[in-house]
């Protein structure tokens, strides 16, 4: 029970310090409730045993906060363990490796999710297994013996410079092109384009909170400075964000001819909220279609940016600084490089 208590205050004061500072509060905690023996007061007439899995994954997700995984990661884990539990029907120390296997072919052949999903959902029960192994919570693992799925992988493509100039070109409005110069410069992941504070840019540079709640600097060329002071000049409301999301008024009324520009007046603006991601998705794609250009998204400007830059020659760990990933391996999946680039590279270095 105190492993319990500790973690739910871990989630409690995660909300108020820095994520590098929970280990130590971890530790604290477990001294003060080392001294004491802690059960769970029920208010109910008749004690309430709730479900075991629903107990046991709360749990789970507490200890993933207090590990300092950003809120979307941890939701995902959430969502997913739970939606398992619940089509397999057990207990989760019930659970087999065959219960397992069974729920991922049905998945994949009646429910026709791609493998890459399959094999997300995976690794989200292979996080929350092992985490069970470690807590001595279960002495044996189900997802020992499921193996990793295999999947096809596809190489995807980056922009071409006429694509860009296409998807720029098709941008309707200031607030359009900011987003469009700010994704193609930064190479932002959406979660950290959406979440940009007007504050945080300074001299053509802007700290952003990446993965993990890791920050990093990303910089603004002079095309995305100039696209970005346009966009503000037309502002006048006074909602902290780059990119900000719109009043519940506005959005009732989006359907019944209300133009592109709301962001200029200052009653459709939310006060404090930022664009969601799904807007800016929305939009990119509206873009790419306007344009002619086929499988535009946000994440595509970040391949689009790196590959370039190495194309024009910067370092391919300054590439994958820039792009805020941990290994270089992660980096080259991004690059998309042609065998007709690769034979020239050979001529000019292999002798």
């Amino acid at each position: 029970m105190n492993d319990f208590l500790r973690d739910e205050l871990i989630n409690i004061v995660s909300h108020y310090t820095n994520p590098s500072d929970l280990d130590n509060i971890r530790m604290l905690f477990d001294v003060a409730l080392s001294k004491y023996q802690i059960s769970k007061k029920s208010t109910d007439i008749v004690p309430y045993s709730g479900d075991v899995n629903e107990q046991i994954l709360k749990k789970f997700i507490y200890a993933k906060v207090a590990q300092g995984l950003s809120p979307n990661t941890i939701k995902y884990y959430g969502e997913t363990v739970k939606k398992v539990l619940q089509v397999i029907g057990k207990s989760y120390n019930e659970v087999t490796s065959d219960d397992i296997r069974l729920y991922i072919a049905i998945r994949v052949q009646r429910d026709k999710i791609t493998k890459t999903t399959a094999d997300n959902e995976r690794r989200c029960l292979s996080a929350f297994y092992s985490w069970l192994q470690k807590e001595e919570i279960l002495l044996r693992n189900p997802m020992r013996k499921v193996e990793r799925i295999k999947r096809t992988k596809e190489k995807k493509k980056a922009f071409t410079v006429m694509e860009l100039e296409k998807i720029r070109a098709a941008c309707k409005n200031t607030r359009e092109r900011a987003v469009v110069e700010v994704l193609s410069s930064t190479w932002c992941r959406v979660s950290e384009l959406v979440g940009i504070r007007i504050s945080d840019i300074h001299d053509g540079k802007c700290a952003v909170h990446g993965k993990g709640d890791k920050i990093r600097n990303v910089y603004l060329n002079a095309r995305a400075q100039l696209a970005v002071q346009a966009y503000l000049n037309e502002r006048s409301d006074s909602n902290p964000y780059l990119f900000p999301g719109a009043e519940p008024d506005y959005m009732l009324k989006r359907g019944k001819g209300k133009c592109a520009d709301w962001y200029k007046n200052p009653k459709y603006v939310s006060p404090e909220k930022p664009l969601d991601k799904r807007s800016i998705e929305s939009m990119i794609r509206r873009l790419g279609r306007v344009a002619g250009v086929e499988k535009a998204h946000p994440h595509r400007f970040r391949r689009t940016g790196a590959t370039m830059a190495l194309r024009s020659g910067m370092p391919l760990i300054q590439v994958s600084k820039l792009l805020g990933h941990e290994s270089i391996e992660t980096t080259q999946i991004y690059l998309d490089i042609s065998d007709s680039e690769l034979e020239a590279a050979h001529e000019k270095y292999v002798i």
